[in-house]
């Protein structure tokens, strides 16, 4: 094997295992293996290099880019001379798991909460109805005393997604750097 080939070897094991572990972030392995070939790349690529280096479909060559560039794990750059879009990999690891950890968190937290609050506001009316059943009643009150506990947490994850906007998680984490 020489030099060339070694160097390939050792990215596409990179790769691999980068495609691999995207599903723990709800990315489908294919679009794990578009960032990782981005990110070995020095210069920006369009969908048709993309295409061609990964040998999929532009259709979903261009999902799978607008997956990435939702998640702001690759951006589109300018470059003059270029009427084709550019895209590049987010080189920041950190800020890459920053921006992923907060879309996702940031929804899952919003939707939980929307549902507990209205459910809370009907187990309420519940408690305040004289014609509902005492028993009824009292497993409502308990049901709010366990959504109260559970907004407690969603207050505390939203403050955690705050500290890792902000970056004073890395008060706390220190990058090695």
């Amino acid at each position: 094997m020489n030099g060339e080939e070694k160097l390939e070897h050792a990215r596409e094991r990179v790769i691999e295992a980068i495609s691999q572990n995207m599903n723990l972030y709800g990315v489908t392995e294919s679009i794990g293996r578009l960032y990782g070939a981005l990110y070995f790349q020095e210069d920006p690529l369009t969908l048709d290099e993309m295409k061609e280096e990964l040998g999929m479909s532009k259709t979903s060559m261009s999902t799978s880019v607008r997956s990435l560039l939702e998640l702001k794990m690759v951006g589109k750059v300018w470059k003059k001379g270029v009427r084709k879009d550019l895209y590049q990999a987010e080189p920041d690891w950190y800020q890459t798991f920053i921006d992923f950890f907060s879309i996702k968190w940031r929804t899952g937290i919003s939707i939980n909460v929307s549902a507990m609050e209205k459910s809370l506001a009907e187990l309420q009316t519940l408690i305040d109805d004289q014609s509902v059943d005492h028993q009824v009643k009292t497993e409502a009150a308990r049901d709010m005393e366990k959504l109260t506990d559970a907004l407690e947490y969603y207050d505390w994850l939203n403050r955690l997604v705050d500290s890792f906007e902000s970056k004073e998680i890395f008060q706390f984490v220190p990058k090695k750097r």
